[in-house]
């Protein structure tokens, strides 16, 4: 299970080199014999769009506030975004198919409340619509969306998705890349990034505010895809080229992450 987010999605374009090299690593691993399945954020274009419309970006604890409003632009935002990801990997010769929560309701989550409205919960999976792609030889590339029990959508914070979706599969590895080399036992100090961390150490890193903003779901979500089943998480760069594939082997700095 691979989540990209942040700023290593900054270029969308059929020309990404990040996108390609992306599609490699899956592809390669795909040869292998290892199912994977990637889901992705779109942060900076969901705030670019907010921004275009005038609509203010209030977080809390991490997650998005998301009333009715931003829920629409959320929702178009990602639609965007996962249209973008799913041609450039499919133009870098890698055959996926692009989907949200809402399709098949692969998520069923419910909305947080007060203070994030309708920002989500850690959904529930119906994981034969993964399988059922992988099946076909297709990599699902999939947004955070979900539904509730009305129908109606849930904006799901996309590590907490990769997160329920590595439990969910018994992932062998999921593997959070963002815009930093390692979690940080203090955020603004680059030599102390840390290799290794268990359950204990994390909650310790959230407790004590070292974790901090996107950090904390992050954290929160390695902890759950462990507690559900997962085998090992791992955090790393994916503005590196060739991110997953040498997170994998260990040749680019990453946190580990045990239970």
């Amino acid at each position: 299970m691979v989540k990209i987010g942040g700023h290593a999605l900054d270029s969308l374009s059929p020309s990404s080199a990040l996108l390609a090299d992306l599609a490699h690593d899956i592809a390669q691993l795909a040869s292998d014999g290892v199912e994977v399945a990637l889901v992705h954020g779109g942060g900076p274009q969901i705030e670019e769009l907010l921004e275009t419309a005038r609509v203010e970006s209030r977080f809390h604890e991490g997650l998005r506030i998301t009333d009715t409003l931003t829920m629409s632009y959320v929702a178009m935002a990602l639609g965007h975004v996962n249209l973008l990801i799913t041609a450039a990997m499919n133009h870098a010769g890698l055959a996926c198919v692009g989907l949200s929560g809402a399709d098949a309701s692969l998520f069923s989550s419910t909305s947080l409340g007060e203070p994030w409205q309708r920002a989500g919960a850690a959904p529930s999976v119906r994981i034969k619509v993964i399988t059922s792609l992988w099946a076909s030889g297709l990599c699902p590339v999939i947004s955070p969306l979900a539904v509730d029990h009305a129908g109606d959508l849930v904006n799901c914070n996309a590590d907490t998705v990769a997160g329920a979706l590595a439990g969910s599969l018994d992932a062998e590895a999921l593997v959070l890349l963002s815009d930093v080399d390692q979690v940080r036992d203090d955020p603004d100090d680059p030599s102390s990034a840390l290799s290794h961390l268990n359950a204990r150490q994390v909650n310790s890193l959230i407790d004590s505010g070292a974790a901090r903003e996107g950090m904390v779901p992050k954290l929160r979500a390695a902890l759950d895809a462990l507690d559900a089943g997962a085998r090992r998480v791992l955090m790393a760069n994916g503005t590196r080229h060739h991110a997953l594939r040498d997170a994998m082997s260990g040749a680019i700095p990453t946190t580990e992450i045990t239970p």
